[in-house]
């Protein structure tokens, strides 16, 4: 790489600022990289139009970075391998059966219900 010495720059000022050209181009990298490579980014109209191309490539295993005028707002990543139908456990054993469960009471309105409900559905007659 060649870099443009400034007029009073010095050959150390020089190698100073090769490597933090270096060490930015190097975070750069890494902030838009994950373990399989570059992550895919894309704005969001360009994402509607082209969604199944996306979705293969996270079907892959990548990751795709959905935009907003430049600003990331999603991740789109794989699934997280598991169980595909959820798992039903007995209760504890020290659990009351469910038809022994005493519901909270509940708070007194001092209105009826019931009574305000029939008047909204008279009216929208």
């Amino acid at each position: 790489m060649t870099f443009r010495q400034r007029p009073g720059d010095t050959v150390s000022d020089t190698r100073v600022f090769a490597a933090s050209r270096r060490l930015r181009s190097l975070l750069a990298l890494m902030t838009s990289s994950d373990y399989h490579g570059g992550m895919k980014r894309v704005g969001v109209a360009a994402l509607k139009a082209r969604l199944s191309e996306y979705l293969r490539i996270v079907r892959r295993g990548g990751t795709v970075v959905v935009l907003d005028r430049d600003t990331p707002i999603a991740r789109i990543v794989p699934a997280a391998a598991g169980p595909e139908r959820l798992e039903v456990r007995p209760p504890a054993k020290d659990r009351p059966p469910l038809h022994e469960l005493v519901l909270p009471s509940g708070r007194p309105l001092g209105v009826d219900v019931v009574a305000i409900l029939r008047e909204e559905r008279q009216a929208d007659r």
